[in-house]
């Protein structure tokens, strides 16, 4: 079965009536059973087997139960020939996904074990499942050391012991001598001993045990002796400690009653070091240390050592660092880092990292200031309590800023070395009197000084950290420093930084205009910023953010027309913004030039127009003449003729109209008709016998062009507009719903961009999809494909309303199911009314799926009166 036809096979049963879906089973017997197989992972006639003859309403309900779960309820047959199969079972999850069962579920071969009957010779043959646990490898390790296979021959307890603590080996043992009856495993392991020493390399112990148990009256009472009761005992910890072993994450948590001495002398017996992985297959693996740290109350030399072999990624997995592994002496500036980064915000918020401790021993003060959480109250309290020593002296703070790169002592330290003035307590260790005088030297201006950047990137090392200090100072202390900035202090400190207004007003005064160009050098600037600099109507300032900033194309045109968001309008555009179009560093996208088709400005004209040779639609053209005219006069239009940027036969007409009295007016009326939807829509679509639809619709929108849509849908109501152009009109997100219901009549059977997002946005609704698209497979394909794209859905030929699927209030009963979704409903309203309880029907309307080219409504009616024949049946 293909998946089209699982997936409309399993929908079929949910939808029809439970009568009607158990007849549907019994008819297509077969194929629901092919759809367990899927479903299950399991070869199909193996799923026949299980099942046996059990009814119809049992088949369906086998689909709809969780497959880990029906897969361990048949492992509890103990079926040999279930064995390979479910080792190799690949089940299908609710999202389509694959997975393989004794994966995500390593217990599912110690149920099968658990209940087999082991005279049976299947469970060792080649192909048996022993032989199979034998040759695990990778992930597999995990569900064959927590088998029990261990116990069940001695090939295999000379493979796992190593991995196993001595407990279970002795289990292993007592476990032999049950299946045998004699001590004949015993020998035979102590010859394979003989032969190869290292079977027992980490249980020394072992071959003296066998020899003993060998001539004891009770080998297995002797055996029991040497079993300590209480270790290892529960499933639960062996699992947990067979996950470690394999460095399979998961496993956060330690499981109740789990000792540590255990893990203590598992360690000393076999360490969790990355070399002792029970597998070669070691790339998904994660080191077993690193595991055990994870869990609360990891042992402290445990942490340690784990902490020595790989300081980083022991601080990501730790759930708790010790105090000291922040104060280490590094030598590795990434290690350092990385243990900053993944454990230091997390101690913190955690509580486990007293702030003011952190402050006053973690260094150096650059690396704790960068990693510092400080949007959580008290870091940021008691940094700014800290920071209160700096007072509002700028030398203090120029001289923080001065020593954070070289400091190497913690963030307390340095707020004491910056303000202090005696050369003996700056530094006490310092014995050379030039050492004691470069230490003593207070900074009164800004050290390092470097010029803005363009466009402004984010600060980083000292001048990221000084900036979150800042960040947490008074006002006071931040109006003392700031008229000390370098330029890219103040460009870092209004661009990223968060100053209120009253301080960003004295940054302008303090450092002049240069300072408002700096900040206006940057996509990064929120929506307020932008505000504050355009509400300046300052031509440099407009200039940089036409460059660099985050306008609108409104933006772009007000800047290009010479508007004033203060009203009026400036006679001729700045030269500041004109040197931005000359900029020939500055990769301007055709739209925001096109933003200046309309500007009238000669200067602006002969740079859009130059940028945008050539303009490929002829409203464009007339716009730029239009406007040209308009406000710079016939002159400068002869100008812009004489650049010949513009076809031979627009300008000789432009020409003879400039030579006429109401040649304004013409141009105008030619523009009138060139902008008019019907112009737009034969640019599109001409010349038929040389296509480009997709291309000419890129060019109209790059030159700022709105698609005339209300003619576009006439011209696909009236069959006129390709599949070409259609196609690439929906992917536009202004795309209005009529045309995408259009383009529904030819779904793409494997999804599409513009599906999901315009589900996503409201502008369709699944009910469309289930009640226009077509063909009838990729309508359900898409329902499935993209089942939780949508902000609200409705009954067919409604508009999207925008709400948001019902969820359980607080007040609604616990595990209450919310109401069902309307493509639900519209389906099953749909079912019943073409199909009923006529299984026949049902069964024709999935032989149809395959091949149906209608939508999914029209199959439905199709199934239900198969003589009348359908114009829409074949592809």
């Amino acid at each position: 079965m293909s998946d089209s036809s699982r997936s409309a096979l399993r929908l079929a049963l949910r939808l029809a009536d439970p009568a009607t879906a158990d007849a549907l089973a019994g008819r297509m017997r077969p194929q629901l059973l092919a759809l367990l197989s899927d479903r299950l992972g399991l070869p199909g006639e193996l799923v026949g087997e299980l099942l046996g003859e059990d009814d119809a309403g049992r088949l369906r309900a086998v689909l709809e139960e969780d497959p880990v779960e029906w897969l361990a309820a048949a492992a509890e047959a103990g079926d040999p020939l279930l064995g390979p199969a479910l080792w190799r079972a690949e089940y299908r999850d609710n999202d389509g996904s694959k997975i393989r069962a004794v994966e995500e579920a390593p217990g599912l071969p110690a149920i099968l074990l658990a209940a087999a009957d082991f005279t049976d010779d299947r469970w060792y043959a080649e192909d048996g499942l022993l032989n199979m646990v034998y040759k695990a490898a990778g992930p597999l390790m995990l569900p064959a050391l927590t088998s029990g296979a261990a116990g069940l021959s001695m090939d295999l307890l000379a493979a796992f012991n190593p991995y196993l603590p001595p407990p279970v080996v002795v289990d292993a043992c007592l476990s032999l001598l049950a299946l045998w009856g004699t001590t004949e495993p015993f020998e035979e392991f102590l010859r394979m001993h003989e032969d190869v020493p290292l079977l027992t390399h980490w249980h020394s112990w072992l071959p003296d045990m066998l020899r003993a148990a060998l001539t004891a009256p009770d080998p297995e009472a002797y055996l029991l002796e040497h079993r300590a009761t209480d270790e290892w005992t529960d499933p639960e910890h062996l699992h947990a400690l067979a996950r470690v072993r394999c460095g399979y994450p998961g496993l956060t948590a330690r499981p109740d009653g789990l000792d540590w001495a255990l893990i203590r002398r598992e360690h000393e017996r076999l360490s969790f070091h990355r070399d002792n992985l029970p597998a070669d297959d070691t790339g998904r693996a994660v080191a077993p240390l690193l595991l055990l740290t994870q869990w609360e109350g990891c042992p402290t030399h445990l942490l340690w050592e784990s902490f020595r072999a790989d300081p980083v990624e022991t601080a990501k997995y730790a759930a708790e660092l010790p105090f000291e592994a922040f104060t280490v002496l590094w030598t590795d500036r990434e290690e350092r880092n990385g243990v900053l980064c993944h454990a230091l915000e997390r101690g913190i918020l955690a509580g486990r990292l007293p702030v003011e401790r952190v402050l006053a021993e973690v260094g150096p003060a650059e690396a704790v200031l960068a990693h510092l959480p400080l949007d959580h109250g008290p870091t940021r309290k008691s940094l700014t309590d800290l920071l209160a020593a700096l007072g509002k002296d700028p030398v203090n703070w120029l001289t923080f800023y001065a020593r954070l790169s070289t400091a190497t002592g913690s963030v307390t330290e340095l707020v004491a070395d910056a303000t202090a003035t005696d050369a003996t307590a700056v530094d006490a260790t310092a014995t050379d009197a030039i050492a004691k005088d470069a230490r003593a030297k207070r900074h009164e201006s800004w050290s390092r000084p470097a010029p803005a950047q363009f466009p402004a990137e984010p600060p980083d090392d000292a001048r990221s950290a000084f900036l979150k200090v800042l960040a947490c100072a008074s006002a006071e202390a931040q109006l003392a420093v700031m008229p000390y900035f370098d330029e890219r202090a103040v460009q870092h400190f209004l661009v990223f930084g968060n100053p209120s207004p009253a301080v960003r007003e004295a940054v302008f005064a303090a450092h002049g205009p240069s300072a408002q160009v700096a900040m206006a050098g940057s996509q990064a600037l929120s929506e307020g910023k932008v505000r504050a600099l355009l509400d300046l109507d300052e031509p440099a300032v407009d200039a940089m953010l036409f460059r660099y900033g985050p306008l609108d194309r409104t933006e772009h045109e007000r800047l290009l027309a010479g508007f004033l968001r203060a009203g009026g309008r400036r006679e001729a555009v700045p030269e500041e913004l004109l040197a931005a179009l000359d900029d020939p560093d500055a990769a301007y996208d055709r739209t925001q030039l096109a933003a200046g088709l309309g500007s009238g400005d000669l200067g602006v004209a002969h740079r859009v127009l130059a940028r945008l040779r050539p303009l490929q639609l002829p409203a464009s053209r007339l716009r730029l003449l239009v406007a040209v005219w308009e406000r710079s006069g016939p002159d400068a239009v002869r100008e812009i003729l004489a650049t010949d940027h513009l076809p031979v036969a627009l300008r000789h007409c432009t020409e003879r109209q400039l030579a006429s009295p109401d040649g304004l007016a013409e141009l105008r009326s030619q523009l009138a008709e060139a902008e008019s939807p019907e112009a737009l829509l034969a640019y599109l679509t001409e010349p038929a016998d040389h296509p480009r639809e997709r291309e000419r619709l890129q060019q109209l929108c790059d030159e700022g062009a709105t698609p005339p849509w209300q003619a576009l849908s006439a011209a696909r109501d009236a069959g006129t507009l390709s599949d070409e152009l259609l196609d690439a009109l929906v992917e536009l997100p202004d795309c209005p719903r009529a045309l995408l219901l259009a383009a529904l009549e030819k779904t793409p059977v494997w999804g599409a961009d513009w599906l999901r997002a315009a589900l996503g946005s409201g502008r369709l609704t699944h009910t469309d999809v289930l009640m226009y698209a077509a063909p009838a497979r990729a309508a359900l394909h898409t329902l499935q494909q993209y089942p939780d794209e949508r902000p609200g859905d409705e009954p067919h030929g409604g508009e999207p309303t925008g709400e948001k699927p019902h969820r359980a209030e607080p007040s609604e009963p616990y595990g209450a199911d919310p109401p069902p979704h309307p493509v639900c409903v519209q389906a099953e309203l749909l079912t019943r009314e073409h199909l009923g309880t006529d299984v026949d029907a049902w069964a024709r309307c999935l032989q149809l799926l395959p091949t149906f080219a209608g939508t999914l409504p029209e199959l439905l009616a199709a199934a239900k009166a198969p003589t009348r024949a359908s114009t829409r049946q074949g592809i």
